[in-house]
């Protein structure tokens, strides 16, 4: 019933410059500056067309002014012009395009990039599959605080795809994830715990790992923490909580909560 999550997101929220208030008086003074080769205000420009504000919403408009920005090396701008790449945003969607670029301003040090680059080696979208390769951007992005990176290189040394497996390794990146609030990664520390997989066996913090992402809404932990609360794992024995917990997850449809619902209850009533 203890299951990990081991699902890989793609990051791909474009960075733009702030909003500011008169939008028309500020396009016009981006404009000039975009004109004469200012790179931030190419780079702000492209935002305001990608995001239609002050000016007419037009993908191919931002992609025109990223990409003089991006040619100037700015690396916000690569990632940017990768993630429209990647989605096909004013431009035919290509993958190989994307990771050229993501690999730039990953070489920058963006960690955004060097987390989507490390996706793309994951997939194999745009590059050789090589999961040796993503874990090395993973590495990088996760060494600057980025939670998906911590999430997924947890992943990588739980399985053992490009590295060695190390249960004790992927317990220290799980914890870094679920310290930021990584449901999943909270998730899977908490069957890290529960079952002694590269720490000692402790059901009292397996509980609090699993509370803390049942409580954001994940069904693997609310099926966990309700099961723990059956039995006492870590937890008094509380019919009622396990009940509870396991409605919640009934809810979300999943059939064995439904089915355990089902059982706690006719145990009551005998």
């Amino acid at each position: 019933m203890l299951k990990k999550s081991v699902i890989i997101v793609f990051f791909s929220v474009l960075l733009f410059g702030i909003v500011r208030a008169n939008a028309t008086e500020e396009i016009q003074k981006l404009r000039i500056l975009a004109q004469n080769g200012n790179v931030e205000a190419q780079f702000i420009l492209g935002g305001r067309y990608y995001s239609g504000y002050g000016v007419d919403q037009s993908y191919a408009e931002a992609v025109k002014w990223v990409r003089l920005a991006s040619g100037q090396g700015f690396a916000k701008a690569q990632y940017n012009l990768g993630s429209m790449y990647f989605k096909g945003q004013g431009v035919n969607q290509n993958y190989a395009e994307a990771a050229i670029l993501y690999r730039l301003a990953a070489e920058q040090g963006m960690a955004e990039a060097q987390y989507n680059l490390g996706v793309l080696y994951a997939t194999g979208k745009g590059v050789v599959q090589n999961f040796a390769e993503a874990v090395t951007w993973y590495h990088l992005a996760a060494d600057q605080g980025d939670i998906q990176a911590q999430y997924n290189l947890g992943v990588a040394y739980d399985t053992g795809k490009g590295v060695l497996q190390d249960l004790a390794e992927a317990v220290k990146w799980y914890r870094l994830a679920a310290d930021q609030g990584h449901v999943m990664a909270q998730n899977n520390l908490g069957v890290m715990n529960a079952k002694g997989y590269g720490i000692a066996q402790n059901y009292t913090e397996s509980a609090q790992w699993f509370r803390l992402a049942a409580t954001q809404g994940n069904v693997k932990s609310q099926l966990s923490i309700g099961r723990m609360y059956e039995k006492g794992y870590g937890v008094g024995k509380n019919i009622t909580e396990a009940v509870k917990w396991y409605r919640l997850a009934a809810d979300q449809g999943n059939v064995i909560a439904q089915n355990k619902i089902g059982e706690l209850l006719d145990k009551r009533e005998r």
